[in-house]
């Protein structure tokens, strides 16, 4: 393990990973008060009647609404099409939660529009996963034993991962736009409210962007490592 020092893993990661993990912590716990702040605001509809309104005026029939355990879990599942809301946002009568459940039926939306970076994301899917679960064993295995190629290997992997990443970005802000300018449009809910929605969205999409800049940072160390490696 000693070349692994060696090669200088430890202040790459110290000067370049920590910082952005660091950013992406914060903006997590900026979700988590958001969230919170906007919960304690009445709405006169809940979430799933958010994510009903939202689908039906955009045009969209035969997504099941269901409720899932836990809190921020809310995901929609294109196997399925299910959109399943957690159980502080599928019948909670707030803001957060009218914003969170318009979100997920934004991405509802996108699979039955045909939006092409959602079907792209769910092409390259199974390839990226299993990218990020090889880079690091790779990248492991090759600088322990001095194999430059499973190094190599590990950080196109690792690239692969963050392809995906990048992909997710345009995904998660085009679900908030719909989203928001459904429930303008439709009336749905007050200009306040809707300045309110955009503030919890926007929380929730900088994580996204959080993500993509640590796993750039680790790529610009695992690039550096092997190089020098070589």
């Amino acid at each position: 393990m000693g070349n692994l020092y060696y090669y200088g893993i430890d202040s790459l990661y110290l000067y370049l990973v920590v910082p952005a993990i660091i950013i992406a912590v914060i903006l997590q716990v900026r979700v988590k008060s958001t969230f919170a702040k906007f919960s304690a605001r009445h709405c006169h509809m809940s979430g799933a009647d958010a994510a009903l309104k939202v689908l039906a005026a955009n045009g969209v029939t035969g997504v099941r609404i269901e409720r899932v355990s836990g809190s921020l879990t809310d995901h929609y599942d294109p196997r399925t099409n299910v959109i399943r809301l957690s159980d502080s946002v599928y019948d909670a009568y707030n803001i957060s939660a009218v914003g969170v459940a318009a979100h997920e039926a934004g991405h509802a939306v996108q699979y039955a529009k045909g939006y092409t970076p959602i079907k792209l994301r769910a092409v390259i899917l199974p390839v990226c996963n299993l990218g990020s679960q090889l880079s690091l064993p790779l990248l492991i295995i090759g600088l322990i034993f001095n194999f430059y190629f499973l190094v190599k290997l590990g950080v196109i992997f690792f690239c692969g991962a963050l392809v995906f990443q990048l992909v997710t970005l345009p995904v998660e802000f085009n679900a908030s736009r719909r989203a928001v300018e459904t429930l303008r449009n439709e009336s749905m809910v007050s200009a306040e409210e809707i300045a309110s929605v955009k503030k919890v969205l926007s929380a929730a999409a900088m994580t996204y962007v959080a993500a993509v800049f640590v796993s750039l940072m680790q790529l610009i160390r695992l690039i550096a490592i092997s190089n020098r490696r070589r």
